[in-house]
């Protein structure tokens, strides 16, 4: 292939909005893996103003979704972040895994598009949800402006006269951008991943 014709190549790659990220690159998966494992480890007890205003952040998140305010769920997030709903227990590696989701924000925006045309079939009728979050613990990271937030979830949806409910944990990183706490990661780990799911569209 000639230099022309790869220059060609490599532009019409990054065009293709579904093979490309202008941030999911090596450093970004070594930041992600760091992250993940952090989730496991056992962290001390957070300071009750800084807890509470981590709840906050969730409460606000978990009612923009449960009101279908995809468009503000959205602004909820960093330029640069995650939307990662892995099938492996705990995240596993998502570079030679499956994921349910695994959506930068350029593929959140797609995905909250998708939602708000109405044309979704398997969003007719759209759903209903609501989320009871608990069990909220923080890692403070004040040298970084970066918290990490854990907590246990149970997503209820009624849909097409089915009620369905999911219960896992979530895992929040979130960084402070001109005063205000956003969403840097957000992983979704559903406590039966790995098992067959029929009708995952909603956002958890």
């Amino acid at each position: 292939m000639s230099e022309s014709s790869a220059t060609v190549a490599r532009a019409r790659d990054r065009e293709d909005t579904d093979r490309w990220s202008y941030y999911l690159d090596p450093d970004f998966y070594r930041h992600l893996a760091d992250v993940a494992r952090s989730w496991s480890d056992d962290w001390p007890p957070a300071d009750p103003l800084v807890r509470s205003e981590c709840e906050a952040v969730l409460a606000r998140e978990a009612r923009l979704i449960d009101e279908a305010r995809f468009n503000e769920w959205l602004e909820l997030f960093t330029d640069r972040c995650l939307y990662w709903v892995p099938i492996t227990p705990g995240g596993g590696d998502p570079r030679t895994e499956v994921s349910h989701s695994f959506d930068d924000r350029r593929r959140m925006t797609d995905r909250v598009y998708w939602l708000r045309t109405g044309l979704a079939f398997c969003q007719i009728p759209q759903s209903r949800t609501r989320r009871m979050i608990t069990n909220v613990e923080v890692l403070d990271e004040p040298s970084g402006d970066r918290r990490r937030v854990r907590s246990n979830f149970v997503v209820h949806e009624f849909r097409a006269g089915v009620a369905r409910s999911y219960p896992g944990w979530y895992g929040h990183l979130l960084e402070r951008h001109d005063g205000d706490w956003r969403i840097a990661v957000k992983q979704v780990n559903l406590l039966d991943s790995e098992h067959g799911h029929e009708n995952l569209t909603i956002i958890f």
